[in-house]
């Protein structure tokens, strides 16, 4: 674990390179706490403001250690909006460091679902995003941050987000639609962290996993014991991870279970632009054709 007083010094050092800030913080900056919330932030906000994300492409939000570049870039945005619902663990402490700069937590109005099991057991599950009908509200959460912040381009913020709310509504029909296909009975997701509970109700998935929630114990013995007479149980022809953990606990249950390791998932952050899940979008999608191919798979074996 990083040292904290790290940052302060960070911030000492910056400051002392002179009394100037550098040119980049005179633009309107809105910083989001993670690379999926950016996503979202830049559709609603189109070429406004620039929109950043603490968190890079790839990296695990719920244990994330800020670095002093993060405070620095932090402390000149003119807001930062967070998930929220314990999501992001590091963030008071990030917080302390800062000085008047507003936040806003997107996922305002929902009502979590608890997490099932584990250290954080009754703590809410953060992974409401992964709900379309939930990623609505984060989006007009998003909107009326904007809005708020900036209200001379009220018009473009409300047009813009219509417009990415009728898309992922759109998506969200085509992914039922995809699911329709399979029995209600054989529509399990197996996954390394819980993160699918909100996508789970929504889509009327069985969900099973290694752990509740990222940054506790991950792949112990009886973990992976209790999983692997789960997917036995459940006769899952295909388990999967998300791509920001070590994957080898759940492809230790694919043997024992002796079933497939069918692929990954992406949760907790986007790819760079080349990747299989450069938007919130193609997070979507990808994560529903992984799945459905696994079990399409089932279906077939049975047919």
């Amino acid at each position: 674990m990083r040292v904290w007083w790290v940052w302060g010094l960070g911030l000492l050092v910056w400051g002392c390179q002179g009394t100037s800030p550098p040119p980049q913080a005179q633009e309107k900056v809105i910083l989001t706490t993670f690379t999926v919330l950016a996503d979202m932030t830049r559709n609603v906000a189109g070429e406004q403001v620039r929109v950043e994300s603490i968190t890079k492409p790839g990296a695990e939000i719920h244990g994330y250690e800020p670095t002093p570049m993060d405070i620095a870039q932090a402390q000149n945005a003119s807001l930062i909006l967070e998930n929220g619902l314990g999501l992001e663990r590091w963030a008071e402490r990030f917080y302390s460091n800062l000085r008047d700069v507003p936040r806003v937590t997107v996922s305002q109005g929902i009502t979590p679902i608890p997490i099932r099991s584990g250290a954080y057991q009754t703590q809410p599950n953060p992974h409401a995003w992964m709900s379309p009908k939930l990623a609505l509200i984060y989006v007009e959460n998003i909107r009326q941050a904007l809005v708020e912040f900036d209200p001379s381009n009220e018009a473009i913020y409300t047009q813009n987000a219509r417009q990415y709310q009728q898309k992922i509504q759109q998506l969200d029909q085509k992914l039922r639609q995809s699911l329709s296909v399979i029995p209600t009975s054989q529509r399990v997701l197996v996954s390394c962290e819980g993160a699918f509970s909100y996508l789970a109700r929504d889509y009327q998935l069985q969900e099973i996993y290694l752990w509740p929630i990222n940054a506790e114990q991950q792949g112990t013995p009886q973990q992976i014991r209790r999983t692997i007479e789960q997917v036995r149980a459940s006769k899952v022809p295909a388990v999967f991870c998300e791509s920001t953990v070590n994957d080898q606990a759940q492809r230790q249950v694919a043997r024992e279970a002796k079933v497939s390791f069918g692929g990954i998932f992406y949760v907790d952050s986007l790819t760079p632009p080349g990747g299989a899940a450069p938007t919130y979008l193609h997070l979507l999608e990808h994560n529903i054709n992984t799945l459905m191919q696994g079990l399409q798979n089932q279906a077939n074996s049975r047919s």
